[in-house]
């Protein structure tokens, strides 16, 4: 994820943030890259979910994307998942 598609990953994902359900997860496990743009997008799309009706935005990461997170001190504010079950998982115990 980079400059490139930045503009339409944001319009798509923010699409559902709008109209779709409450809670959205967002498996990236299968990207190799994502650049300043991406991790820009990626803040900017979990802040539009915290803000409508009090969703979630959980984010599936690989090891490859979890390390460039974390290298600008990100992985919690993200809420990074290793696996969409896992996601699955923290949503349902955030309901509780």
């Amino acid at each position: 994820m980079d400059a490139f598609s930045e503009g339409t990953f944001t319009k798509v994902v923010s699409n559902y943030i709008e109209k779709g359900p409450k809670h959205i997860i967002l498996d990236l496990s299968q990207i190799d890259f994502v650049d300043s743009s991406g991790l820009g997008a990626l803040v900017q799309l979990v802040k539009r979910a915290q803000q409508s009706d009090d969703g979630t935005l959980q984010i599936v990461s690989n090891p490859r994307v979890t390390q460039t997170v974390k290298l600008v001190r990100l992985e919690k504010f993200l809420s990074l998942q290793p696996s969409v079950e896992d996601a699955i998982e923290n949503i349902k115990n955030a309901q509780m």
